[in-house]
């Protein structure tokens, strides 16, 4: 990954809807269902990484949570989603962030990504991501890690991506966490077609 990423994604985001995003999603099905299993309370602090146009934010107030962050590398996408939320974007602390050296000064009792750590292809680029999650998820907390499945892409919006199953993205986060479950499933895009997601919930041993 390169260290203009923030470019990269700004052109992303402002150039296209996000209809021409094969990520888009119009319900975070399978990331509400893992976050329900993690069963956080209502005051616990969840982060949304990579979250600038999700709706997953949105599911979350409404599901009455009161501890939300987005963070995104694109100020574009966060801008755009508190538009898309309204007035209920004043209930979630927006992040403009790079993950791999960013310092978010506190710790999360949730740590969501869908689809951020696959495009850390890069040692360095893994490196910094994990030393930003160690710093930012409190021991004993939830990591819910979505990526392109054995089955998925070799590149997205241009980048080339790691591809995981639950094994192989246990063994690169390492044994400070657990694996609790895990699954695969077809995504289809807004154009109809089909991506392979790995999903893996792992906890932080405390």
């Amino acid at each position: 990954m390169q260290r203009d990423q923030a470019a990269h994604w700004q052109g992303t985001y402002a150039e296209r809807t996000p209809e021409e995003m094969s990520w888009t999603e119009a319900v975070p099905a399978t990331s509400l269902e893992l976050i329900a299993e993690a069963a956080p309370p209502e005051d616990a602090a969840i982060l949304d990484l990579g979250g600038g146009r999700s709706r997953l934010a949105g599911e979350l107030l409404a599901a009455g949570h009161t501890d939300v962050t987005v963070a995104d590398i694109s100020s574009t996408a966060l801008e755009r989603a508190r538009a898309e939320l309204g007035a209920a974007a004043e209930r979630v602390r927006w992040v403009e962030a790079d993950v791999r050296d960013h310092d978010f000064g506190r710790r999360f009792d949730l740590w969501h990504d869908r689809a951020v750590f696959h495009f850390m292809v890069d040692e360095e680029d893994r490196a910094g991501y994990l030393a930003t999650l160690r710093r930012s998820l409190r021991p004993g907390g939830d990591l819910i890690v979505a990526t392109f499945g054995p089955q998925g892409p070799t590149e997205c919006s241009g980048l080339p991506v790691a591809r995981y199953d639950a094994e192989a993205l246990a063994r690169t986060l390492g044994t400070d966490y657990r694996v609790l479950s895990s699954r695969l499933v077809d995504h289809t895009t807004p154009r109809g077609k089909a991506q392979q997601f790995s999903y893996v919930h792992l906890r932080r041993r405390g």
